[in-house]
């Protein structure tokens, strides 16, 4: 295998690892699951993810060697399957590219916004960032 699809795969491992104690998981699980059975994989692939992620999460924090241990686990399944000719660079390439969109995208604040007690009669914006929003005044307000 050459160093560049090795290095592919080294990446892809590392961030699937990352995501394993972040609340992306269930996506990157998804993710994985659909990529190994268009690559076919064994059916027990995903119970080693699952496996590996209840190894990482045993812990109070999160152990590098252990992340380090799993990660060249799944760089040796992936590198297994371009060997087996079950994929080829750029799916590996477009693997690394999904995991690590879910990664960056895990890294955006939470939002929690909560309504309660009586009526709202105005406009409610649930986002993370809201800038130049103006509304119009409402009734009430003009009625002087």
């Amino acid at each position: 295998m050459d160093a560049e699809l090795a290095a592919l795969a080294a990446s892809g491992a590392t961030t699937l690892v990352s995501l394993m104690v972040t609340d992306s998981w269930t996506h990157a699980r998804a993710l994985m699951g659909r990529f190994l059975a268009r690559a076919g994989a064994d059916s027990g692939a995903i119970t080693g993810l699952d496996d590996a992620r209840a190894r990482l999460l045993t812990g109070t924090a999160v152990d590098e060697h252990a992340a380090s241990g799993i990660a060249a686990e799944w760089q040796t399944r992936l590198c297994g399957l371009v060997e087996a000719g079950a994929l080829d660079g750029e799916e590996l390439s477009d693997l690394g590219a999904s995991l690590r969109r879910l990664a960056a995208a895990g890294c955006l604040p939470a939002v929690h916004n909560t309504v309660s007690g009586g009526s709202q009669h105005g406009p409610i914006v649930q986002a993370g960032t809201v800038t130049g929003l103006a509304f119009p005044p409402g009734p009430s307000a003009r009625r002087e």
